[in-house]
């Protein structure tokens, strides 16, 4: 009798041993998968943080090279005319959204003569402003175009105006002089409350009709 109660002892130790390394190797598979689940996590994570850096640091770059490419167009902007049923008129407009000039610079390269260029900042669907660039050789019709600058709040132009009697020059969001040209151009680049201007000057002087070549439209 006492030896069966010794072996029904023994068997009940036995089973609570095997349940308690049950229990233990349950306890294990839950922490490993919840490690796998945040191992797996953080390398998602980081996935994304490298992904998100390398497309800022493009973001950036192509920024750089249109602001570049923009600084070099202005700069080298040439006062053309062009014959319009029987007036003459300059190539050069700007107002807020929008600035046309004649250039020997061209974004393309390789393209012999002047050329017309045109920018324009059209609105995206997500609310944000694109910098478009148009250009065509004077004298034709055919254009090319390309996207400059993308993903800011706002894009917009302003002129420095000064006239024969002004002491002090100001800015303005519209050029309606058709016998100068600015003296400089600013480019504000607006995300949230930043606001980064960017001031290029006109190589070329103020007076348009001093110095204008004249250019019958059509003409190639």
């Amino acid at each position: 009798m006492e030896d069966h109660s010794f072996l029904n002892f023994k068997f009940s130790v036995v089973n609570s041993q095997k349940g308690f390394t049950l229990l233990e190797l349950l306890i294990s598979i839950v922490m490993l998968v919840v490690i796998v689940v945040i191992l797996a996590g953080a390398l998602r994570l980081g996935f994304r943080s490298v992904d998100s850096g390398e497309r800022k640091i493009e973001s950036l770059e192509r920024t750089r090279v249109s602001l570049s490419i923009m600084d070099s167009q202005i700069e080298s902007q040439i006062p053309l005319t062009y014959q319009e049923e029987e007036a003459t008129n300059y190539y050069f407009t700007g107002d807020r959204s929008s600035l046309q000039f004649s250039t020997n610079y061209s974004i393309w390269g390789g393209q012999k003569g002047y050329v017309v260029v045109t920018y324009t900042v059209s609105p995206e669907e997500n609310g944000k402003a694109i910098l478009y660039a148009f250009e065509n050789i004077v004298g034709t019709e055919e254009k090319k175009e390309t996207k400059l600058l993308d993903s800011f709040d706002d894009i917009y132009f302003e002129y420095f105006y000064k006239g024969p009697t002004d002491e002090v020059g100001k800015w303005v969001e519209e050029w309606t002089d058709t016998s100068t040209i600015p003296e400089k151009i600013r480019l504000h680049l607006v995300n949230g409350k930043k606001d980064l201007p960017m001031v290029i000057p006109l190589r070329a002087g103020r007076s348009m009709l001093q110095t204008a070549p004249f250019t019958t439209l059509g003409e190639e």
